[in-house]
């Protein structure tokens, strides 16, 4: 069981009520204000609970590509990564805090920090990304501010509401992380 604890979050691997509870904020909570920042240019369509049960997995034996994030009891979101390249131990990231509350309180920042820790320890990967539009500037000050580097800017590459935005890719490796923990 996985359960990585910090002062104002604790990450733990999913029981099926987490993922009842994710469920509800990423495709029936009325207002999806998350939405409105975490990919707005991919379209997503509703897809049946247990499609949603099967996508939880893991990256690599015993390490889950995903963790639900907690805050005072509750399930407030997600981080989660996935495989870009294999051959040359590349991962993507992401968080998504769901629950409004929870925004701009250092909740997002704790609980991402403690991920990408959770993913150097736990695997030999070698470097860590995370990509995002341009209008989504919490993210990226987020990313900034635990570490990543902005490794490239593809202008005008996603469209939301209309309006072009620069797509962001970030990033750290291995040995960066280390000489900032």
């Amino acid at each position: 069981m996985v359960e990585i604890k910090g002062s104002k979050v604790v990450l733990v691997k999913a029981s099926k009520e987490d993922i009842k509870e994710i469920y509800y904020w990423k495709f029936e909570e009325p207002k999806q204000e998350a939405k409105k920042w975490n990919g707005p240019y991919i379209p997503e369509g509703k897809i049946s609970r247990e499609a949603f049960f099967d996508m939880w997995g893991e990256i690599e034996p015993g390490v889950p590509d995903t963790l639900i994030v907690k805050a005072d009891g509750e399930v407030i979101g997600t981080v989660g990564c996935y495989w870009v390249d294999r051959n040359t131990n590349w991962l993507e990231t992401g968080i998504v805090i769901y629950n409004p509350t929870f925004w701009e309180g250092g909740f997002g920042t704790e609980a991402y920090r403690l991920w990408i820790d959770y993913l150097f320890e736990a695997t030999g990967i070698h470097r860590l990304g995370m990509s995002t539009w341009s209008g989504n500037v919490r993210m990226i000050k987020l990313a900034a501010r635990i570490g990543m580097k902005e490794e490239a800017r593809i202008r005008e590459a996603r469209q939301v509401d209309g309006k072009l935005y620069d797509a962001i890719k970030m990033g750290v490796l291995r040995r960066e992380w280390e000489a900032l923990r």
